[in-house]
């Protein structure tokens, strides 16, 4: 965002709240973030269900973010969001909407901190990430990838109201992954 009269000065929108659910607030992420991402990305389970982004440094997290979550805010006016809990202002995880040229239909995408799963923060945030997908952004299907194994995620995903429709490989190298889809109109 362009700070009013002065075009080459960036205002962060980092701190700007894009949505608010009970107990948890999701905004845009900034490179102010990337100690998070860099623990995030880096997170076990991150690893074995999500991928290995490459992100091992400070540097590499704000590429990242830059590359990545920042782009997509100014192509698309979506992107990951950070999700941070209203009570402590602490980050959680990320939850947002990917456009990924190898579907057809943007998805939905979550990753939370081993300390803060098992809380419904996935859930609340990603309810609340599909009701702006169709309110905001007039998107009619989403889809969502997980690993095949991926128990919790899976369980979430139909908890959300997805269903499974197909395996795929997101790149011709990846191993494939479960896609499910929604119908949010």
């Amino acid at each position: 965002m362009l700070e009013r009269g002065r075009p080459d000065r960036q205002l962060s929108s980092a701190s700007v709240p894009v949505l608010a659910t009970a107990r948890l607030t999701l905004r845009h992420l900034s490179t102010d973030d990337a100690d998070f991402i860099l623990e995030l990305l880096n997170d076990p389970s991150f690893l074995r269900y999500i991928g290995d982004k490459g992100v091992r440094t400070r540097a590499d997290a704000c590429r990242y973010i830059s590359t990545g979550p920042m782009d997509s805010y100014a192509r698309f006016g979506f992107g990951l969001y950070l999700v941070e809990s209203k009570d402590t202002k602490e980050p959680t995880g990320i939850c947002g909407l990917v456009r990924r040229d190898s579907l057809e239909h943007v998805d939905v995408g979550f990753a939370f901190l081993p300390r803060f799963r098992s809380r419904g923060y996935a859930f609340e945030s990603a309810a609340a990430v599909l009701t702006q997908a169709r309110d905001a952004f007039a998107l009619k299907r989403i889809l969502a990838v997980t690993s095949r194994d991926n128990a919790s995620s899976i369980g979430l995903l139909t908890k959300l109201g997805f269903r499974f429709e197909r395996m795929a490989r997101l790149s011709e190298d990846a191993e494939e992954v479960k896609v499910f889809a929604q119908d949010v109109s």
